[in-house]
């Protein structure tokens, strides 16, 4: 393990503390959880179930601190399938032996196959029960993903397997632990690290009655887009290479919660509307539940847009 100082420590406190909106006087303490963290004070149990992996992927593509930083001196992390070397009866040891120790974070990505518990199997035994079990043990679940946080992709209509989101599933089995969810497809790495540190250093981030972090996912993708402008003077695209609202072109910007446009993805870089592409609502708890839900509706007018994706109420 790297040995770190106390300036690192304050150093990524900083970056932490901006870019949750929380100022720069709480760096400090926001570095305190961070060593936490280091010193294994605070392990973590990443379980995944029915998903691609996407999650842990973007997980591992986080900046400043990079993956082998973030896996190797912040992040007690015990077990992760993607990962951890472990294989076999070495991995079954690991997960058991933790989840009968407690006292850990569970991380939970992907969903839980309920009617096809065999669809989704750890060491001879289906998650279904390991992540109900790791639940009652653990300090918190945190939901990483569209696909563990509401169902997402698994769960879509005329699935086989009965795929339900983790929340869903432990409040059917009576388990009710305290929740964060952090939908995404995929989850953005700052808010997974940011969650995590924002739980040690001053506890439960406010959250929404969805459980989401509002400093995350506190205002529409609409209210912070950089083609926002145009909307309000009904300028709309007619074409994915036109200036303009990509409204009319299938965007739901204006009902997903997330802070894509002030956070960017891949190392601050870009995202989905300033690449030219509409909100897709991956952060949405309806995401891609319906078969006719379409994510580019070229063609479709404003009417038939409305009535298939926009929920009731919405004007």
């Amino acid at each position: 393990m790297a040995i770190m100082n106390r300036r690192d420590f304050l150093r990524l406190g900083s970056l932490l503390a901006l870019s949750m909106g929380l100022g720069e006087s709480l760096a400090p303490r926001l570095a305190e959880a961070l060593e936490e963290l280091t010193l294994g004070q605070n392990p973590i149990l990443w379980l995944q179930s029915q998903a691609c992996s996407g999650c842990s992927v973007s997980f591992l593509n986080s900046d400043d601190p990079g993956p082998a930083e973030l896996l190797t001196t912040y992040i007690n992390l015990l077990f992760h399938s993607t990962v951890s070397t472990a294989t076999g009866d070495l991995a079954a040891q690991v997960v058991n032996g933790t989840i009968k120790k407690g006292g850990y974070y569970l991380v939970a990505e992907g969903a839980l196959p309920a009617t096809m518990e065999e669809a989704c199997i750890f060491a001879g035994e289906p998650m279904t029960k390991l992540v109900t079990e790791a639940a009652r043990k653990a300090k918190a679940v945190i939901t990483v993903g569209s696909c563990a946080s509401w169902g997402g992709v698994p769960a879509a209509e005329n699935n086989p397997t009965g795929a339900t989101s983790v929340p869903d599933y432990l409040e059917k089995q009576g388990v009710h632990p305290t929740l964060i969810r952090l939908p995404g497809c995929p989850v953005h790495p700052d808010w997974v690290v940011g969650t995590l540190a924002h739980v040690l250093g001053f506890g439960l981030p406010e959250l929404d009655h969805f459980k989401r972090p509002l400093m995350f996912y506190g205002k529409t993708v609409h209210d912070q887009c950089p083609r926002f402008a145009y909307h309000e003077r009904e300028q709309f695209a007619r074409s994915f290479a036109e200036e303009g609202c990509l409204f009319e072109l299938g965007c739901v910007g204006p009902r997903c919660f997330a802070d894509c446009p002030q956070r960017l993805w891949n190392s601050r870089t870009n995202f989905c509307i300033r690449a030219g592409a509409p909100c897709i609502g991956c952060a949405n708890e309806d995401f891609a539940r319906l078969a006719n839900f379409p994510f580019y509706p070229k063609g479709m007018d404003f009417s038939q847009r409305r009535e298939i994706v926009l929920p009731k109420g919405f004007k």
